[in-house]
């Protein structure tokens, strides 16, 4: 059979099952309670006047880096920027990447060395899961979501199966995409500590929002010293893109050398360099400090309005909140004007699809009581509170 015609089988059969994904373009008009723009910097008129103001005293910025960090694209700009980015999240080095994506899977697939394992949270983002498909660990395994008995018993197994003096390295997000939840990070410090273990938190959905000035969770907790690498991105609520590995100085020379996406990928551009800084200026304001109180405020307005059962609402106080029987519940809330979206397997396992409503510091508590009435006129009209253990809502953490 042809390929395309494979293909196209392949997307039918997609298709039926109500999975087929597709590029939309959300109305103008619509209230954003889905994009991860937690503190609502995409369209704040104070970034827009810093950036537009530290771009133009560059006379002559060039439009694109031109290459790879390691050949052309690096500038000292970049390099100013690598060492603000650590001394702010309190580590010894910083390594910017032009993705999130690109720097997960630059750490896992390069850093774990020849018999080394790698322990996962079952939750993990699907990038990290790229990483280790392309590392050259031996044993590679996972616990079940931010359970910490059974990840000490995953240790305790794993140490069986790999040679002494290996490494194990320990891959959480502090605070995950798709639940909200945040890991429980001092109990999992404690748990690996009688072990050769090195962990690695994703800070992508805390970084801006949690932690003084919005350093992260890590920071908040006061963990920096005990884990190994850490995750930041800037295409959430920063409102840029691109992102950072912080740790060690020998671990950014060692990503040099070997993390692949770095070495043959373009770099981000001089003005998305400029993006990247000016948002920390905001983000580390008292503007932004006033942005995060906000945040929280409306999460709370959320919470403590939707009056569901509690096994409707996920366990989440971040601005990630969510609920299943997804599609229809779905259409209702976008043809009431609010834009949310479905979240179905395979991103999140079969039998955990949810809605997931992202809060935002620029939405206005009428949108958040707005979009409440929507979703419990919904079961309403439905008439299924007899049905309610069948669903479920993703509640926010950020």
């Amino acid at each position: 059979m042809p390929l395309l015609e494979q293909l196209e089988l392949i997307l039918e059969k997609r298709k039926r099952r109500d999975l087929l994904r597709s590029l939309v373009v959300a109305s103008p008009s619509s209230i954003d309670f889905s994009s991860n723009d937690f503190l609502g910097l995409a369209r704040n008129k104070l970034l827009q006047k810093t950036y537009l103001k530290e771009l133009s005293s560059f006379p002559n910025p060039p439009l694109g880096s031109t290459g790879s960090r390691l050949l052309d694209g690096n500038s000292s700009y970049a390099e100013s920027l690598d060492k603000f980015i650590a001394e702010f999240h309190k580590a010894e080095s910083a390594l910017i990447f032009p993705s999130g994506f690109d720097a997960n899977v630059g750490l896992f697939s390069s850093v774990p060395q020849h018999g080394d394992a790698i322990i996962i949270d079952e939750f993990i983002h699907a990038s990290v899961h790229d990483g280790i498909r392309n590392s050259r660990a031996a044993v590679i395994t996972k616990f079940r979501h931010n359970d910490i008995k059974h990840l000490k018993k995953v240790l305790e197994t794993v140490v069986q199966e790999i040679e002494p003096q290996k490494n194990i390295f320990i891959a959480v997000e502090s605070l995950y995409s798709m639940d909200g939840d945040i890991a429980p990070l001092n109990e999992i410090v404690e748990v690996i500590k009688p072990f050769n273990s090195y962990l690695i938190v994703d800070e992508a959905h805390a970084t801006g929002v949690y932690g003084e000035q919005g350093r992260g969770i890590v920071c908040e907790l006061g963990l920096e010293r005990k884990v190994f690498a850490r995750l930041h991105t800037f295409g959430k609520a920063l409102a840029s893109n691109g992102a950072a590995i912080v740790g060690p100085k020998l671990l950014r020379s060692y990503l040099i050398n070997y993390a692949r996406p770095l070495i043959f990928s373009t770099f981000l551009s001089f003005n998305s360099l400029i993006a990247i800084d000016c948002s920390y200026k905001v983000m580390t304001s008292e503007a932004g400090n006033e942005l995060r109180k906000r945040l929280m405020r409306l999460i709370h307005l959320f919470r403590s309005n939707i009056d569901f059962p509690s096994n409707m609402l996920l366990p989440s106080n971040s601005a990630i909140q969510g609920n299943d029987n997804v599609v229809k519940l779905c259409r209702v809330i976008q043809n009431a004007g609010y834009n949310v979206k479905p979240i179905r397997s395979p991103t999140v396992p079969v039998g955990k699809e949810r809605v997931r409503v992202c809060i935002h510091a620029d939405n206005t508590e009428e949108q958040i009581l707005g979009l409440i009435n929507v979703i419990k006129d919904y079961f309403i009209q439905q008439n299924i509170s007899k049905e309610m253990n069948n669903y479920q809502i993703i509640s926010s953490k950020l």
